[in-house]
């Protein structure tokens, strides 16, 4: 985790910002191949991919996806939605190195990680996102809200749900890129017009019955839009995904356990 004076850095900003930077510190100039993240992770990276021309990768949660990427050296830098973040000098997360990174980009700016998250929001847009959990589900019925996702999964593109249209509607399936591997059933991704989407999955991390997680995210490229409450700029995404999950009806649940 990354936290600059008075200032909270969520995983997916950091991430775009190194991707940014990461070919400017000495070790990695001329050896900066791309850019991978996990499904979940915000699109701000991709927007820093397209600009500086590097190869993005998507895969599923997990950083394990990311060892095949870096030991083919198709990406430099890798990072996922709860904070892990690595590149090519270790084939897993180091929370130390990213500190580094980030000093180092403090150090060749002369700013602040707010000027210089801030001033990435006015150049490539600010993705608003967050991360709503349901946790101590009961399986059977978490299961059971998912398959009535899937069930209606190819009948959402063109509807409008809270106000929003349906751009696509998909489960995530990844093949990874080195070995061929297929790994399917990775979570649903809901897209609505004006660059806004959720995803959810059930994890079975948590220490009784099932969690369901729901990601948000939105892209905004107003810059009067650009320090706003987040779960205001997304409520609307929020809205749309009750409607078509019926959480409500399924689980029992109004609100998540925990956001974050």
């Amino acid at each position: 985790m990354i936290l600059g004076k008075s200032f909270f850095l969520n995983p997916s900003d950091s991430l775009a910002v190194m991707a940014r930077f990461l070919g400017r510190i000495p070790f990695y100039k001329g050896k900066m191949y791309g850019v991978a993240r996990t499904m979940p992770t915000s699109t701000a990276t991709d927007a820093v991919a397209r600009a500086e021309n590097l190869p993005l990768f998507e895969t599923p949660t997990g950083f394990k996806y990311f060892g095949n990427l870096l030991d083919a050296k198709l990406i430099s830098l890798c990072g996922e939605e709860s904070f892990g973040s690595g590149s090519s000098h270790l084939r897993e997360k180091d929370g130390l190195w990213a500190i580094l990174v980030w000093l180092s980009i403090v150090a060749m700016t002369g700013k602040s990680v707010e000027q210089i998250m801030r001033e990435h929001w006015e150049k490539y847009g600010r993705v608003y996102c967050s991360t709503h959990n349901y946790e101590e589900l009961e399986a059977d019925a978490a299961n059971t809200m998912l398959q009535a996702l899937n069930d209606k999964l190819t009948f959402l593109v063109g509807g409008e749900y809270a106000g929003l249209k349906v751009t696509k509607a998909r489960i995530f399936n990844y093949e990874d890129p080195v070995t061929h591997e297929k790994v399917e059933n990775q979570g649903y991704e809901i897209h609505f017009e004006g660059g806004r989407r959720f995803i959810c999955r059930l994890s079975g991390t948590g220490s009784v019955g099932a969690t369901l997680r729901v990601y948000y995210s939105k892209e905004i490229t107003d810059k009067k839009l650009l320090d706003e409450n987040v779960q205001d700029m997304l409520s609307d995404v929020i809205a749309a995904s009750k409607e078509i999950l019926e959480i409500k009806k399924y689980v029992g649940r109004d609100n998540p356990s925990a956001i974050t």
